[in-house]
This record gives structure tokens, sequence and C-alpha cells, in this order.
């Protein structure tokens, strides 16, 4: 069978089943080159990598094509959107409680008897962008009104993003600032957003300093990394031992010049943690240059373009919300883990959406490109 058979099976926007299957084929390939760092920290062999990533990937696509054959007003008509909210929301109050600890933070859910690990907030965020999207649609003619309609579109927002904040203080940040967005292509006045804005950094705030004062309760367990990060990030000097991840990662994209290192004869990913996924550009540039970079970019772009482009076609404006919020979490997530690559941006954990190896934020990309071809398969039909 030729390409052109193959894609007769996928429904929707040709072009972002193209790049979506070009990125996954190349993290199995990228993947496999960017783990020595972790055979060096947990030991195993390149190869098991290998194959665990290569199983996501797979079911990553499964998910995907099974997602958008769907309808998509299954997610806009029925109650089918708020149970997924409310699952969200089980799992990340579970997270909190009994969340298997990695680099002390609790963000993992562990599988019994696979032993894989399942991050909840990866869920929350498209559970949310698609919770978010109806029910500003059916709060449209009152969302002016504090009680009856923006209050009934905040709260989520708020339960979701302080849910995961304690220990992803970035996913809250981005996820809560998407939400804003969406609000105000939603119409909602914008005194009202700024005005949740003020009063959440005066929130924020007032939580640092009852952390603070009150260090024997350690509200906050990871607040000391938030402010070291930051802090290293203003003054590189403060800390060389603690920048090293940093500088390692700027040295890498300078070694990749112009055509890279070469595919597998990068030397710094050996010594960057999570160079297959926190630090995928800084590994990828190093490999593969800065034309790789450029392209790497201009892929991520149309995707986007695509994407919104889809959901501005939609004839419903769930459709259209749900396609613009997961077509700018995608971006987001990409730029940010170039921003800290290129130590533009504070060291935080952000993969590149398709490529950075792991399972569940593979899993959940996958499930919101598999929603957007829903929505594009029922246009072209």
């Amino acid at each position: 069978m030729d390409i052109k058979t193959w894609l007769s099976y996928l429904k929707g926007d040709r072009v972002i089943w193209i790049i979506t299957l070009l990125m996954l084929a190349f993290s199995v390939v990228s993947v496999y080159s960017f783990v020595p760092i972790l055979v060096k920290i947990e030991g195993g062999t390149p190869t098991k990598y290998l194959f665990k990533h290569f199983l996501y990937v797979i079911l990553g696509f499964f998910v995907a094509f099974w997602m958008h054959k769907r309808d998509p007003r299954l997610f806009s008509a029925t109650k089918l959107t708020n149970i997924a909210f409310y699952v969200a929301v089980i799992l990340l109050v579970y997270t909190a409680f009994f969340g298997a600890k990695v680099n002390d933070a609790g963000r993992w859910i562990r599988i019994p008897f696979v032993g894989l690990t399942f991050q909840s907030s990866d869920f929350a965020k498209i559970a949310l962008i698609v919770y978010l999207s109806k029910i500003m649609v059916k709060k449209q003619e009152v969302l002016n009104d504090w009680k009856k309609g923006f209050w009934p579109v905040m709260w989520p927002i708020v339960l979701i993003c302080a849910l995961i904040v304690k220990d992803n203080f970035s996913t809250a940040a981005i996820l809560f600032m998407i939400s804003m967005l969406m609000l105000f292509l939603g119409k909602i006045p914008i005194t009202k957003i700024l005005t949740v804005l003020g009063v959440g950094v005066l929130l924020i705030a007032v939580v640092v300093s009852i952390h603070k004062s009150l260090p024997e309760y350690n509200i906050l367990p990871r607040y000391t990394t938030w402010e070291n990060r930051i802090l290293n990030r203003i003054d590189d000097d403060r800390n060389a031992a603690a920048n090293a991840q940093a500088q390692n990662a700027q040295l890498a994209i300078y070694n990749g010049g112009i055509i890279g290192e070469g595919i597998g004869d990068g030397k710094l990913k050996e010594y960057l943690p999570e160079a297959y996924a926190d630090f995928y550009y800084a590994s990828f540039v190093e490999e593969f240059g800065m034309v790789g970079a450029v392209i790497l970019l201009m892929l991520y772009s149309i995707l986007m373009f695509r994407i919104f482009k889809i959901g501005l076609r939609a004839d419903n404006l769930v459709e259209t919300y749900m396609c613009i919020g997961i077509g700018v979490l995608m971006i987001t997530q990409a730029l940010v883990n170039m921003l800290v690559c290129t130590g533009s941006f504070p060291v935080t954990g952000q993969n590149m959406p398709l490529l950075a190896m792991g399972g569940s934020a593979l899993i959940m990309t996958c499930l919101a490109i598999g929603l957007v071809q829903s929505v594009a398969k029922e246009q072209s039909e």
C-alpha cells in the first residue's frame, strides 16, 4: 500500500496527520539516542527504553485514531465532558495524597501490577479545556453576570489549577493562562479577567507568606525548588552547580552549530538530566543543528495553524474553543521547552509534544489530536 492508501483510513486534516505521524516516528529514533543519561541513572539498556517508548507511540496513535472516529458532538451535547472533568478532579485529589513521588514531586499515579506511572495533570489539562469550552457556551448569555455566568465558569479553572500547583507550578500557570485566554475569546469582560489575575497574584503571595512563616507545615513542598530556579536564572554566577544543567543545555545548542553533530553523536546529552524530555530541545539541536531547530519550529507552527483553522471553521462554538485551547496548549509546551533550553526561561518541566519520551503526556497529546481531527472529519463530511 502507498501512503495515500494508508491516509485514506485517516479522516480529517491530512497535514495534521502527516506531521503527527512524522513526529511520532522520529520520537522513536531520537529517544533512543537521548536516553544514555537515563541508563546511567536507572540502569537497563537503551533498547529497553526504546521498546517501552515504542509501545507508548503505538498506543498513542490508536488513541488518536479511535478518538477521531467519534462524533465531536459527543463532547458538546452529552454529559461525557462533565464525567471527564470530575474524573480528573478525583485523580488529582488521589495524586495529592497517594501519588508516587519523583524528585520530591508527587505528580504520578502508579498503575498496579504493570509498574507504569500516569501523570494525572496530563489528563486534567485536556479535561478542563473541553469542559471549559462547553460551560462557556452554555453560559454565554450571562457571562457578564458574576453569580450566574462568571463564577460557574471560573471555579473549575481554580479547582484544577489549585490541585496541580502544589507539585507542578509551571503546568498550573500555563493551564491558568490558557484558560484566561479562552475566557477572553469567549467575550468575558477584560475587567473581570484582570480582577481574577490580581486576586490570583495576591492569593499566591499570601500562601507563600504563610509557607515561610510556618515552615514546619510545609504547605508548598516544592517552593524552595521554584525559588532557586528563578534566582539561578536571574544570577547565573550565583550557584554554578545549580546552573549546571541549564548551562549544559545551552552548550549543547552551541555545539550543534548549523547542521548538528549527527544523530547519536551528541555528547552533552550524557550530562543533561531529562535529555529525552525536559531538555529535549537542547539534545535535538546538538544532533540536528539550527537547520533542524528551524524545521521543528515550522512543524509546530503549521500544526498550530491547522488546528486553529479547524476550530475557526467549526459551526459549534464548543468545538471552536476546544480546538483553540488545544492548539495553544501544544505550542506553549513546545515553546517553554525551547526557552528553558536556550536559557531564556527558568528551568521547569515541560515536554516537547509528540516528541519527548513519556507515557501519559504522549497519550494525552494524541488524544487531543484525535479530538481536533474528529472536528475536522465532521467538516470534511
